[in-house]
Order: structure tokens, then C-alpha cells, then sequence
């Protein structure tokens, strides 16, 4: 009887057999760098850890306030572009999913819990920039609005502010692009989101960045740690279950945050100004946390303005929250970002689906020769991202 073998089970099928045995010859030596980078890491561990105390950036989560577990969402967004022949489709989302809930949750957060955009635009290299700060502010408004105690957001604070400007700086130059003049349009309501979550005034909600990957070293530079080592990396081994790092300043940019308001429409121009003031203030002022709250996870870097970080209740809510999601070994990172990681990477997926039902629906009522519709509909790739 035979039985299929899918791609991910031979790995090395396509690949000339020279190139693999190279490969595989090399991971030895591979293998001896890291045993030896994990040693010294090993030796360092209780130095490091003596270090960390003494400044007063060792703590545990017993020390912190009793507070009620808080409901949580996680937000995640994406965007893909299909390259047709003609034109391209594209399409950016985002979702939220909310968190398990503690026994005496009774509040029901209505549909719809997601943005989504889809357009057809002419082909265009910087397509993606502009997709994915609409991606990026739709995010924030979810945030804004989810009516849970602690929201957490995938990625830095840091990164709104970064993808706005890229796409702002192209948008004056795409004014043919529907999506440029929907980022145009809905910029003021992004930035406003934005300036929220970094503000985090209101004392029953907490917004928390949970980047997956960095490489600052507020605590590494701080104490004089080696520059090989980023902070989260070396904090995986340091901390032990239930600890957390005292909130420090996140590490500055090497220039000034810039946001580009070329392309905001006159009428918003100065609301739009105060709002980049504001975040610049805000972005200057937020705090870093590293927790570890269980013996199977690394330290998560947590994120939070400043007004979360230096109130004791709040910023014990936010780590309960976080401990709660964090309840089994198969997921990496709170629970409800995971589930918002695992819904959005299926729209590139869908995007081919979606541009077959557009050829068939197309072609049912197209008068002309039908294989222009099928030519022109053609896909060559799918691009997306987070």
C-alpha cells in the first residue's frame, strides 16, 4: 500500500545531494558554537543574577498586590498582496481574540471583533508598506475599543510609528492607489489609537506589547553585560520561574522618533501635529518588563506606558494576566495572542481562494473572450507579512 509524502517530511528531496552532505557536515561544528555559548552562559548565570540584584531589578511576582484575574484580548493584524498578470489584490486584516476568561466573567464583547480592507490596485513595489500601516492601525483601534481589563498587541510599541512613517512618506507619491487614500482618510483615527495605548490612562485598561523578537538591551547596557547576548536571551536563564525585571526605560532610538504628516488631509493637519507630539512624548516614556512566569517559557518582554508601569495595581494586573494566559507548555506566549498569531497567518493562504471566486464570479458575467479573464486573473506569487 502506498502512502504520500508530503514536503515537510523530505525536507532535502530538491536539494543536490553535495550542497546537503556540506550542510550536514557543517552542523557539527555548528552544534560545538552553541554548546559553548550555552556554558558560558551557564558559569556567568548566578554572577549575573547577584548583579541583577544588587541594582533592585530582581523581583517576584509574590511581592505584587492581590488583584483579580482581568480579562484579556490579544490583537494581531497581516496583509498579503496576490501579483496578478493585470493588477493586484490585496488585502490587509486584523483580529482580535479574546483570552480565557475568569469564572465570573459575564461581559460579551459583540461581533465584529476584526478590520479587514481588500482592494485591487495596479501593480506597485511599494504596495506592501502602504498595506501593512493600514494593517498596523487597524490593530490599534481594535485595541482601543476591545472592553477588557488587559489587551495585549503582537509586536513593539515602537513599530506603529515606524510603519506609519514609511507609508506616509510614499502615500503623496501614490494618490492613484485606493489604499493610499484610505490611509489618508483614517490616519488621524491611527494616530489617535496610538496616542491611547501609549497614554494607557484609563485605570481599568492595560495595553501590553508583547514583542516576540528584539535586540535592545536596556538591562544589558545598564549593568555592562555582554553585547553578544540580548537582553531576553540571557534573562531566559537568569530568571527563575515567578521573577520579573523592576520596569526600565526603553532603550532610545539611535535618531529622533519621525512621523511625516505631508500626506494628512488639511482639515485634520493640526489635530494630526498635536497627536505626533504626543506620541513622541509618550514613546520616550515607555517602560520595559521581562517576566518569566513558568518554568517552560522564556522571559517575555513586556511592554507598557508609563502610567501602567509606576502604579502597583496595574502593573500587578498586568502580570496575573500574563501568568493566567500562560497555562500550558504548548504555547509560547499568552494565549490570546497566540490564537490571534494562528488566525491571521491563514489570510495569505486565502487570498489565492479569494481571487478564484473573484475569476469565477467575473466570468459568469464577462461578455468578452473568457480567457482574458482567466489570463489577466493569473497569480504569479503571494507576498505578505505581519
Amino acid at each position: 500500500m502506498s502512502s504520500s509524502i508530503g514536503p515537510n517530511e523530505r525536507p532535502f528531496a530538491d536539494l543536490p545531494a553535495a550542497l546537503v552532505d556540506e550542510v550536514l557536515e557543517r552542523t557539527e561544528e555548528v552544534g560545538q558554537d552553541l554548546m559553548s555559548a550555552f556554558d558560558k552562559v551557564r558559569e556567568k548565570r548566578e554572577t549575573w543574577r547577584r548583579e541583577l540584584d544588587a541594582a533592585g531589578l530582581l523581583r517576584h511576582e509574590s511581592e505584587l498586590d492581590y488583584v483579580p484575574i482581568p480579562t484579556t484580548c490579544g490583537i494581531d493584524g497581516s496583509y498579503a498582496i496576490e501579483r496578478l498578470l493585470s493588477t493586484d489584490l490585496v488585502a490587509a486584516a486584523s483580529v482580535a481574540v479574546e483570552g480565557l476568561t475568569p469564572p465570573s466573567e459575564t461581559r460579551h464583547w459583540p461581533e465584529p471583533r476584526h478590520r479587514v480592507i481588500v482592494e485591487t490596485e495596479a501593480h506597485n513595489a511599494d504596495t506592501g508598506t502602504i498595506a501593512r500601516a493600514i494593517m498596523i492601525g487597524m490593530e490599534l483601534e481594535l485595541a482601543v475599543e476591545a472592553p477588557h481589563g488587559v489587551v495585549f498587541l503582537d509586536g513593539s510599541l515602537t513599530t506603529p510609528i515606524i510603519y506609519l512613517n514609511q507609508a506616509l512618506n510614499k502615500t503623496r507619491e501614490l494618490q492613484h492607489m485606493e489604499i493610499a487614500a484610505h490611509l489618508q482618510e483614517h490616519v488621524t483615527g491611527f494616530l489617535k489609537a496610538y496616542e491611547t495605548v501609549l497614554a494607557s490612562h484609563r485605570s481599568d485598561r492595560s495595553w501590553v506589547a508583547v514583542p516576540k523578537y528584539t535586540t535592545r538591551r536596556e538591562i544589558g547596557q545598564l549593568l555592562n553585560w555582554s553585547a553578544s547576548h540580548d537582553d531576553r536571551g540571557l534573562l531566559s536563564s537568569i530568571l527563575s520561574p515567578g521573577e520579573f525585571t523592576a520596569p526600565q526605560r526603553l532603550q532610545p532610538p539611535d535618531q529622533e522618533w519621525h512621523l511625516n504628516l505631508g500626506a494628512v488631509p488639511p482639515n485634520d493637519v493640526t489635530q494630526a501635529e498635536r497627536l505626533r507630539a504626543r506620541i513622541v512624548d509618550l514613546l520616550d516614556q515607555i517602560q520595559v518588563i521581562y517576566y518569566r512566569p513558568c518554568p517552560w517559557l522564556p522571559a517575555l518582554r513586556l511592554e507598557v506606558g508609563r502610567a501602567i508601569a509606576q502604579t502597583p495595581a496595574r502593573l500587578a494586573t498586568v502580570v496575573h494576566a500574563v501568568k493566567h494566559q500562560c497555562g500550558t507548555s504548548a504555547v509560547m506566549e499568552p494565549y490570546p495572542l497566540y490564537m490571534a498569531d494562528r488566525m491571521v497567518k491563514h489570510l495569505a493562504r486565502a487570498i489565492p481562494t479569494f481571487r478564484q471566486v473573484t475569476s469565477q464570479r467575473v466570468a459568469e458575467t464577462y461578455e468578452g473572450n473568457i480567457d482574458d479573464v482567466f489570463l489577466g486573473l493569473h497569480g504569479y506569487r503571494t507576498e505578505s507579512g505581519r
